[in-house]
């Protein structure tokens, strides 16, 4: 599957983004004023989801933002759930539900950190998903932030002082994050940016706050369908881990540090429940393995990884499930490095491993479907597209964002629009409708803009781009593409429709990006050429 291009990392972001400060201009040569509009002791939730869009700009655009789509769809499978039962427990209501985001993404990065941002927006590091051992720890920590968002914990935090301005405020806020990943100059760039408007503000929420987010969390847990026991073990096996290798990589437990009273209450509420035995540890087994593998991107870490599975033989490990896990890495770990046999070999003890812990039906179809996919994932890797195409009609007429984005991938690895011409325009037509419906796919846009390229539509292709651009936040980039094609139109042999699509999409974004500065800039006149600020 293809890698969506991204530029400028969210780390040399943040400092952009604190330049836009009180006293500091947009641009140099209007030289508007820094953001007016003030966050009120009362935030409201428009004001706290424009916050968050504001912040999600800048982190939608870092090449640590993770859109592989078989973890995303993991993560939502979790999440969503949680989302559910919050709104049924009455924790949710119809504005914040209507307005708020509710959306989880994924951060590369293998420190083990999971955050709340404003507006509705989680962030998952890879690292807390490979260190979890069931689906139901890692959705303890998607229910333990899902409650800091229902409860306003956020709001509460930056509502205190109306001095902070929205850009101060998401300065810091990048500030923080980037503190948590280790860069702490660019932190201390964003916190001292923001000056005396937003020192007091950051990411840790008050014990009394982690206390609420624990016992709402639990109940939500719970109340999806989790194994209460999951919040249990996450806080033993990381207070744990913590004591034994303080490293720093357990940011998460510093911004949610763990008390030993809040280790009682969770195994007080746990003894109050019934029993629950965790599921779908296979499946878990096979997506934390598949974040560990996509945690770390150097060679040395994938041929470490690679190794691993000759090792696992030794695992004392009853189940099985961590010898499982370390095949899926191991074999992942080999496709990186394009040592494809070995990939092979290793696949195929893989599925013996599944074959031999003998799961329960469903697990097993769950598990068997991942296992499909890294075939499929091979495939294209070695350049034999019809392999994969193969492996994945096997799953009889799956239609899911991975089947999707997995058989484009194939399509675009069949070779030229001479010989995957079908392949190809099959690939767009989907792509085409599926786009239609999720225009803040950027992934499904961006593989889109390579399908158009190679079926010779210039046009089409740039308005993918721009599109592109415009899911993941960056209007300036989409108005750039787009006024690209408009130029590139004016050719004697351009497609005329195509043209007026990308013209009237691009006075569509312009006004769009005039009403957010507008909104941040109230009562100033902006030229229509001002970018949002960086």
């Amino acid at each position: 599957m293809k890698k969506l291009l991204v530029t400028r990392p969210l780390l040399t972001l943040i400092a952009a983004a604190t330049l836009a400060l009180p006293g500091a201009p947009l641009n140099a040569q209007v030289n508007l004023p820094a953001l007016g509009d003030s966050v009120s002791q009362d935030l409201d939730v428009g004001t706290e989801r424009r916050l968050g869009d504001q912040v999600m700009r800048q982190i939608r655009i870092d090449p640590d933002y993770v859109l592989d789509p078989l973890l995303q769809e993991y993560l939502d499978g979790i999440w969503d759930p949680l989302v559910k039962a919050a709104r049924k427990l009455g924790q949710i209501g119809d504005e914040t539900q209507s307005r708020f985001a509710w959306e989880p993404f994924l951060v590369r990065d293998k420190s083990v950190n999971a955050f709340a941002l404003p507006g509705g927006f989680v962030g998952t590091h890879l690292g807390l998903i490979s260190m979890t051992v069931s689906r139901d720890e890692l959705a303890s920590v998607l229910a333990h932030e899902l409650s800091h968002i229902t409860q306003r914990h956020i709001a509460r935090r930056i509502a205190g002082d109306s001095k902070n301005s929205m850009v101060a405020v998401a300065g810091l806020l990048l500030g923080v994050l980037a503190a948590t990943r280790g860069n702490i100059d660019m932190a201390n760039a964003g916190i001292v940016g923001g000056q005396a408007a937003a020192t007091q503000l950051s990411l840790n929420f008050s014990r009394d706050m982690e206390r609420e987010a624990d016992r709402v969390g639990f109940n939500v847990l719970v109340e999806a369908g989790f194994a209460g026991s999951g919040m249990v073990s996450m806080f033993e096996r990381m207070e744990q881990a913590y004591h034994l290798m303080d490293n720093g990589a357990y940011p998460y437990l510093r911004s949610h540090p763990l008390t030993s009273e809040r280790i009682g209450d969770a195994r007080t509420r746990l003894a109050l429940e019934p029993f629950s035995r965790p599921q779908g540890l296979a499946e878990h087994a096979l997506m934390a393995a598949r974040a560990r593998a996509l945690q770390d991107p150097r060679v040395e870490a994938w041929k470490v990884l690679e190794n691993y599975d000759a090792g696992a033989r030794n695992i004392k490990d009853s189940n099985g499930y961590e010898q499982l896990g370390a095949r899926y890495a191991a074999a992942l770990s080999s496709i990186k490095l394009r040592n494809f046999d070995r990939a092979e070999t290793t696949l195929r003890s893989t599925e013996v491993t599944l074959q031999l812990l003998k799961p329960s039906a469903p697990e097993m179809a769950a598990a068997s479907r991942l296992l499909t996919y890294l075939r499929a994932e091979l495939a294209e890797a070695r350049g034999r597209p019809m392999e994969g195409i193969a492996a994945l009609d096997t799953l009889k007429g799956e239609k899911s964002r991975p089947m999707l984005l997995q058989r484009v991938g194939l399509a675009l690895a069949a070779g030229p629009a001479e010989t995957a011409g079908p392949q190809l325009r099959e690939a767009a037509d989907a792509l085409q409708t599926h786009v239609s419906l999720e225009p803040s796919d950027a992934l499904a846009w961006h593989e889109l803009s390579l399908v158009w390229e190679k079926l010779g539509q210039p046009l089409r292709a740039v308005r993918a781009q721009a599109e592109t651009h415009a899911a993941a936040g960056d209007l300036n980039g989409a108005i750039d593409r787009l006024r690209s094609g408009l130029r590139q139109s004016r050719s004697r042999d351009a497609d005329q429709v195509e043209a007026s699509v990308i013209d009237a999409r691009l006075r569509t974004l312009v006004y769009e990006r005039q009403a957010i500065l507008g909104e941040m800039y109230k009562g100033r006149y902006i030229p229509p050429d001002v970018e949002l600020p960086n």
